[in-house]
């Protein structure tokens, strides 16, 4: 399936989508694509936060804009693998049986698989601004997001044969 309609059935059932994931074979460059696309969305989804700050504070928002590309495509990828390192060593301490690969795909997956809420964090910030909507959203987002990894990650550590 592709990505457009693995995204969605993710909240279906996130353990479901990362066993055909993981069925399709290790291939890295699907993790690359997964990562940067994860991070070239976030980038999108702090556009708006972004215009709404260099508005109301005066800044360039070239600048601002150029640190965010920076930070998010540039730098957060290597730090994502930092991660998944770690998580990989965690689970494989926990008795897990997989291999890196495994928590990388679970890192990045769920990365990528929670951009929709992501995305509308960004366009609460942007548009509503601080308050209980933005934390709202954002404590949402973070939830998703850990409920898909942890999900990969015992699918792929402890639940295939």
């Amino acid at each position: 399936m592709s990505v457009t309609t693995d995204i969605p059935a993710t909240y279906m059932g996130p353990r479901k989508v990362f066993a055909r994931l993981l069925n399709m074979g290790a291939r890295e460059d699907r993790l690359l694509i997964f990562l940067i696309s994860g991070c070239v969305l976030t980038f999108i989804a702090q556009m708006p936060k972004l215009a709404r700050e260099a508005y109301l504070t005066g800044q360039e928002l070239n600048i601002l804009l150029g640190g965010s590309l920076l930070a998010l495509v540039f730098i957060a990828p290597l730090l994502l693998y930092v991660l998944a390192l770690l998580a990989h060593w965690v689970a494989r301490a926990a008795g897990g049986k997989a291999d890196a690969y495994c928590a990388r795909l679970a890192l990045f997956w769920a990365f990528l698989a929670s951009s929709p809420l992501m995305l509308l964090n960004g366009l609460v910030a942007g548009f509503i601004g601080p308050g209980s909507a933005l934390n709202l959203v954002g404590v949402l987002w973070c939830a998703v997001f850990v409920w898909f990894w942890v999900s990969g990650m015992i699918q792929g550590y402890w639940a295939r044969s």
